[in-house]
């Protein structure tokens, strides 16, 4: 009996030593934290929007551009820029070149020869760096619809009763007339009998009023009339030495109006505004 407790006491000791070497043993690593989630980025900065070009500026423009610049282009400038107002002066070249001389504030010249561009160039009144030719159009003789006429070309326009040309002082068409005619021998007749129209379009309108029986006008000019004029001849080949170019510039110091002005001189050199001057009949440079 004894030597069974003995036994007993004996496995109970060795069951608590093994247990208190149990309870020395390294401990378990503790499980480290989940790191914390990084910062979500920060939003874009909206994109800040170009002020919207506001202003109003001046075009001179020759005569013959009239119609373009209002049935066309101006409103298809405004859909791009509607804050600009562009206003438009027409007249002969020669008579917006004296117009600028004395004060117009004109931002842009749109001449219908280089002979005034030049000379508003020379005078300090257009930048000549801005300056370019745009357009190229051709001199006709014409005569109303339904007039009758012997007249069949510059050759035997003498034979007309009343000859309406523009002003050679002032009106490039009727200087480009007046070479055509002096080339041909026939301009002091001409001279003699014609009547000076302040710009091409006076021509015209009397040319399809039946005040003249001929008059010469730019090609342009009779095809915005097909119902009313015809044209008789283009200039004989070799008589007009001068080319019959459209230049534009740009105004010298314009301060504030500036960006208005380039912006639409950059608009008038694009695919589209070519695209329109062409369906009005003029070619593109």
């Amino acid at each position: 009996m004894k030597k069974r407790m003995k036994t007993l006491l004996a496995l109970v000791m060795v069951a608590a030593v093994v247990a208190g070497l149990a309870g020395c043993g390294t401990p378990a690593p503790a499980e480290e934290p989940a790191p914390a989630p990084a910062p979500a980025p920060a939003p874009a900065p909206e994109p800040v929007p170009e002020p919207e070009l506001t202003g109003e500026i001046m075009l001179a423009a020759a005569a013959s551009l009239e119609n373009a610049f209002v049935e066309e282009l101006i409103p298809l400038f405004n859909t791009e820029y509607p804050g600009v107002r562009v206003v438009g002066v027409y007249d002969s070249s020669g008579r917006l070149q004296t117009q600028i001389e004395e004060g117009l504030d004109a931002q842009l010249f749109f001449s219908a020869a280089t002979r005034q561009m030049n000379a508003l160039v020379d005078g300090g009144f257009i930048d000549g760096s801005t300056a370019v030719n745009l357009l190229e159009n051709e001199v006709v003789l014409i005569t109303g619809i339904n007039t009758e006429t012997e007249v069949t070309g510059y050759e035997d326009i003498m034979l007309a009763a009343s000859i309406g040309i523009g002003d050679p002082g002032s009106v490039p068409a009727g200087q480009y007339a007046e070479e055509v005619l002096t080339s041909l021998g026939v301009w002091g007749e001409v001279e003699a009998k014609a009547s000076h129209g302040t710009n091409v379009t006076e021509v015209l309108a009397w040319v399809a009023e039946g005040s003249a029986e001929v008059g010469i006008v730019y090609m342009t000019d009779a095809a915005s009339m097909p119902d009313r004029v015809r044209v008789i001849a283009s200039a004989p080949e070799g008589t007009l030495v001068t080319p019959v170019y459209y230049p534009i510039g740009l105004q010298a110091g314009m301060g504030d109006k500036a960006e208005a002005a380039h912006a639409f001189m950059d608009f008038l050199q694009s695919p589209a505004a070519l695209g329109v001057f062409r369906s009005y009949g003029f070619s593109t440079l």
